[in-house]
């Protein structure tokens, strides 16, 4: 009989100690955890879109579901009617032109596009320009794939966007890539035609790929913007978008790239060795939800619109101060002086108000006297978040 666990001699990759379980996935279990003991945790945790897609597109996806020859292995580059969709809408919202046949690529949702950019453009041992707070994937990612993570900072003194001056004294011989994010997560910054031209400028002169992760440009945002209007931007630039944020598709997984044709190609190199296309009932109807008109995003922003409201009360209950030009599906803000530690804030919100908070050290150390409410909560629930905080203080 044996006794002896069979896999203790085995042990995980070497690159698993370069990274930790994602923080929402751990703290999501405690919540399950206090949930199941009868708590009834209020979540203003993760940015998951809780108002459903448009009724077309819900209708589009049944109806073409019922299809007998639509279950079959759908093509790695997506199907064209998506990817005339995407070009149309890009040209539509942002005003740039991209040919749907070679400058885009669909994705399974724009998290595994971190994956396939880095896989295609970063040899183990080169570095990646990674915003400090930024998207803790963009590190993640990065790491597990050996790649070596140099953080750029954001601050709130020059409204979270980089420090041009100190990004040209730092050593680019090596950096292959630089993230950016705008709308940005965590902070709300927004972008502006002037940053991006910066950007497109750094990234000629340095020789390195920008890669722009923009998918919460139509949320609470009037100017929808790309870095790929910028001229010029298609030769050194990546831009990704994501239905998950915009359309109220998160469990969709439907996103998108689009670049140069080459870059794209490179890209798909590597994606058609990782996975397999997706179901052609999801993608008509992501294409049907494209075809939205400003009314649909209008009526999406008037519920955001009256959450932010209720979460500035919540920020105003915790003593935060926090920047109202924000755009975005979140709420960030600075915790008072009296505070000594964020998460000894978030901590005590999670216990004795029963509500979770995101403190911002998660998303670097310039986010550590920080948090971020998230706007993906029923008005009631927030004010019921509202009621518990004021009664905690």
């Amino acid at each position: 009989m044996q006794t002896e666990n069979q896999t203790s001699k085995i042990k995980p990759a070497d690159r698993l100690a370069s990274v930790s379980e994602y923080y929402f996935s751990k703290k999501l279990k405690e919540v399950a955890q206090m949930n199941a003991e009868g708590k009834d945790v209020i979540s203003l945790g993760i940015g998951s879109p809780d108002m459903p897609p448009s009724e077309a597109t819900i209708q589009t996806l049944c109806r073409e579901t019922q299809n007998p020859d639509g279950h079959g292995y759908m093509p790695y580059v997506g199907i064209p009617e998506l990817r005339r969709s995407f070009a149309a809408w890009y040209k539509k919202w942002y005003g740039v032109e991209l040919n749907p046949n070679t400058e885009i690529q669909p994705l399974i949702g724009s998290k595994e596009g971190i994956l396939h950019v880095t896989l295609a453009f970063v040899n183990p041992g080169e570095q990646v320009l990674v915003p400090n707070p930024g998207y803790p994937t963009y590190t993640s990612l990065s790491k597990i794939l050996g790649a070596e993570v140099i953080n750029y900072n954001l601050k709130e003194e020059n409204g979270w966007m980089p420090d041009f001056d100190e990004l040209e004294k730092m050593d680019m011989s090596r950096v292959k890539l630089m993230w950016t994010n705008y709308p940005n997560m965590p902070t709300g910054a927004n972008a502006t035609p002037e940053l991006y031209a910066k950007l497109v400028d750094f990234a000629r002169r340095k020789d390195i790929v920008i890669v722009n992760d923009n998918p919460y440009s139509f949320i609470l945002n009037d100017h929808p913007l790309s870095i790929l209007s910028v001229p010029g931007a298609k030769e050194c630039c990546i831009e990704f978008n994501s239905m998950s944020k915009s359309h109220n598709m998160p469990g969709w997984r439907i996103g998108m790239l689009a670049s140069n044709a080459d870059f794209v190609q490179w890209i798909l190199k590597v994606k058609s060795n990782i996975d397999s296309g997706m179901f052609r009932a999801m993608q008509l109807a992501a294409a049907n939800a494209l075809e939205a008109e400003q009314e649909w995003y209008d009526g999406n922003n008037k519920n955001y619109r009256n959450r932010r409201h209720l979460a500035g009360e919540i920020m105003h209950a915790l003593g935060c101060t926090y920047d109202e030009k924000q755009v975005g599906m979140f709420l960030w803000g600075k915790i008072p002086d009296s505070c000594a530690d964020v998460e000894e804030l978030t901590e005590k919100v999670l216990h004795n108000a029963r509500v979770f908070i995101t403190p911002g050290f998660i998303f670097g150390s310039n986010g550590k006297r920080y948090i971020r409410i998230s706007l993906c909560c029923k008005d009631h629930k927030l004010e019921e978040a509202l009621k518990r905080i004021r009664e905690m203080k």
